[in-house]
């Protein structure tokens, strides 16, 4: 349990190509044009009702088309009404390192409705190094699964010092592994220009794209490199422009900070709960147990797993009941849930470390990342000491293929942006920092609620009639919309 901060981060918490003036020359040579694709059953654990499944050959390296190929692992869920089709839904559940092979199901089983599900066939896919796909790893040990790709929480500089052992180890196992090879062009760039692959593929001249989390930043990448292949593109839960480099790994810890009182509110209005009478009591009791897990372990959690799985677990208002549950057996000493590894952790995290990591270059010096601890753990204490803190993409190979991809606000005026106020793994300030990155091309529709996740999940009807309405008819609201707090019934 100790190490489940890492894990819930992990875990939170995818024709021809043809790059716009703000994205990387590094493909400069059309790719063939793929063959149509062939679907067939679903792999057990992709299998759902509905859901078929194909494979993608796309380039390893878009300069050299016709070099090395790697596979891409795809699923449809058809439209039932082929006369009403208007295209395809491209989706994107986020991560980086998430499966998305099932999300299509995972949608319609979660409200998407179904006058969309009618209007498109919507596509999943595992990105490039994710799961069924060609898949990369980093050869980790149980032991470093366990302790994820985020670091204990750091007190003193001394203890990002500390850390820097395991995070240049990391970095050193993924530059050497079996799979190294695939690492330079394991990233964002690339998955976009596999998206268009995927397109063509589909015989599709244009495509409409949902993707939430991660999945914001892979879709306004693909709409940046190919803005005139996108249809409708629907952003939930945004990323900043940056995607998933130093600063939004650092914005988490504001994320924490925005949707606790949420969570504070709700245990306040629960005696039985034992943890506080008021938010300010429920705040105090958190830094209690965190101080006194960082002194003394119990049951195998300390301060940071604490952390961890609360910040995990504020994901959803229906988690909340059993972070209160769990706060309670900690104070109390009753009996606490263990983690597990699944067999799927050492490709989540191998794959998390390649796109992180060789997005954009991240400080290389220790002392950066001290610095960094110091401001945030007085701006945001409650999980600043570690979102800050040093990790493997400090030691990763310094040469890049290309460019991260820039986010400029060329092209149509076709992206719709759906965010909560208070989103923990994607706070509403990088949601607002993409916005102003897209300029004329983007309409943000923001929520007044917590959590992370907007479409389809029903909690704010203005929200996901904003959503609906968009990839129906291609109507968004005349400005930037604030859609207000919804009562629960």
């Amino acid at each position: 349990m100790r190490r489940s901060l890492s894990l819930a981060l992990a875990a939170t918490t995818l024709a021809a190509t043809a790059l716009s003036a703000t994205a990387s020359s590094a493909a400069t040579t059309t790719p063939p044009t793929p063959r149509p694709l062939a679907w067939g059953p679903c792999p057990k654990g992709a299998d759902a009702p509905g859901l078929r499944c194909s494979t993608l050959r796309v380039p390893l390296d878009y300069r050299d088309p016709d070099g090395r190929q790697i596979e891409v692992a795809v699923s449809r869920l058809a439209s039932r009404k082929p006369s009403e089709r208007r295209g395809v839904l491209l989706t994107n559940p986020g991560g980086p390192g998430g499966s998305g092979l099932v999300y299509p199901a995972v949608l319609a089983v979660s409200g998407l409705p179904q006058e969309v599900r009618d209007s498109y066939d919507i596509i999943g896919f595992d990105p490039r190094g994710v799961g069924r796909s060609t898949p990369v790893t980093c050869d980790l040990t149980e032991k470093q699964q366990w302790r994820g790709n985020f670091p204990p929480y750091a007190h003193t500089p001394a203890d990002v010092t500390r850390e820097v052992g395991h995070a240049r180890t990391i970095a050193a196992q993924c530059a050497s592994a079996s799979t190294a090879w695939m690492l330079p062009h394991t990233n964002t760039a690339n998955t976009a220009r596999d998206m268009d692959r995927l397109r063509a593929a589909l015989g599709e001249s244009n495509l409409s794209y949902l993707g939430a989390s991660y999945g914001s930043y892979l879709g306004a990448v693909y709409t940046t490199m190919f803005p005139r292949r996108g249809d409708r593109i629907v952003l939930d839960s945004n990323m900043g422009p940056g995607g998933y480099d130093v600063t939004a790994m650092r914005l988490l810890a504001r994320g924490m900070e925005d949707r606790f009182p949420d969570f504070a509110a709700f245990v306040a209005a629960r005696p039985e709960y034992g943890l506080g009478s008021t938010p300010r009591q429920v705040t105090a009791k958190y830094d209690e147990l965190a101080a006194r897990l960082d002194a003394e372990p119990v049951q195998d959690l300390n301060g940071t797993g604490f952390r961890g799985y609360t910040f995990e677990q504020l994901y959803a208002d229906a988690s909340l009941p059993k972070l209160a549950e769990f706060w309670k057996a900690v104070d109390t000493g009753g009996k606490l849930p263990l983690p597990q590894l699944t067999p799927d952790t050492e490709n989540l995290l191998a794959s998390r470390f390649a796109v992180v990591c060789g997005d954009s270059r991240w400080p290389g010096k220790v002392r950066q990342y001290q610095r960094n601890v110091a401001v945030d753990r007085l701006k945001y204490p409650m999980l600043g000491g570690s979102t800050a803190s040093i990790n493997p993409c400090a030691f990763w190979p310094r040469e890049r293929i290309e460019p991260p991809v820039r986010i400029t606000g060329r092209g149509p005026s076709n992206v719709l942006m759906v965010q909560n106020e208070r989103d923990p793994g994607t706070p509403l300030a990088g949601a607002r920092e993409l916005r102003r990155a897209f300029g004329g091309r983007a309409t943000m529709v923001t929520a007044d609620q917590g959590g992370h996740g907007v479409y389809p999940y029903g909690r704010n009807t203005c929200a996901n009639t904003a959503a609906t309405t968009f990839l129906l008819t291609g109507e968004r609201p005349a400005r930037d919309l604030a859609c207000a707090a919804q009562k629960s019934k």
